[in-house]
């Protein structure tokens, strides 16, 4: 979902005389109800995303939101990632950014579509005035939470279009459908805090995960992974937890995404 100002102009276009009240992304239960039962209406596509990538309208009860739908069917295969679970995995970020408590991911739903099952998430338009770059090299807290979580979730693609900055002073992610692997494969463009302490509201956030991850997002989770890419993800927040400090990249794999944008 990397937005070019193209793809931005081309979503404000669409998303234009939408009837009803629009969701916020704070507004989590409404979105997600929204997201999963509300009319789905395909307005365009961002031709720039490798995967089918669907610029929405939602509709439902008077209420109405942009959004991004990802049909499976329109996966392309990748060498390092069964067919068909991209979409599973962007969900399964999104359940994990909701145990953290930070909100990192856009509300995300799996449901069908006007081209069969896939991904939704709710729309979040960056602010055009703020730099991206400037921002991925930041000491911003916002992105820095950012770091902890791709770390969690092992996303082996966080490029610095996937970082959506609304200009409240919050910054959702997008694009987690290369996350979960079992390997170690953090790809990121946020290490500039790679060996540094973790922050008490990190490691509080991860303690609600570990515990978590014995409840409900441990069986949510078993519904969206594998039992290895579930255990994995445990692994990972335990060692977390014991070292408390932000991971070091990979010595056996690209660091930086490419393109990094």
């Amino acid at each position: 979902m990397t937005q070019s100002s193209r793809d931005r102009a081309t979503a404000d276009d669409a998303g234009r005389g939408e009837p009803g009240r629009r969701v916020s992304p704070r507004d989590v239960a409404a979105a997600e109800e929204l997201l999963s039962a509300g009319r789905l209406s395909v307005e365009g596509r961002l031709v720039q995303a490798s995967n089918a990538t669907l610029y929405c309208s939602v509709e439902r009860d008077g209420l109405a939101a942009a959004c991004v739908y990802k049909p499976v069917a329109g996966e392309r295969p990748l060498w390092d990632f069964p067919d068909g679970t991209l979409a599973e995995r962007e969900v399964a970020a999104y359940e994990v950014s909701k145990a953290m408590g930070w909100a990192t991911v856009p509300p995300t739903v799996h449901r069908d579509g006007p081209y069969g099952p896939g991904m939704v998430q709710l729309w979040v338009e960056p602010d055009p005035d703020i730099d991206l770059v400037a921002l991925s090299r930041s000491d911003d807290e916002a992105v820095r939470r950012m770091a902890v979580f791709d770390a969690v979730v092992n996303n082996a693609d966080r490029k610095i279009g996937h970082l959506l900055p609304p200009g409240d002073g919050h910054v959702y992610g997008c694009d987690h459908g290369v996350c979960f692997s079992v390997d170690y494969k953090l790809r990121t463009v946020l290490w500039q805090w790679r060996g540094k302490p973790l922050t008490p509201e990190a490691l509080d956030a991860l303690g609600r995960v570990d515990a978590a991850m014995r409840g409900p997002l441990g069986a949510r989770l078993a519904e969206l992974l594998t039992p290895d890419e579930v255990d994995a993800t445990r692994r990972r927040v335990e060692l977390m937890l014991k070292h408390r400090i932000h991971p070091y990249p990979p010595e056996d794999w690209p660091a930086i995404p490419w393109p990094p944008l």
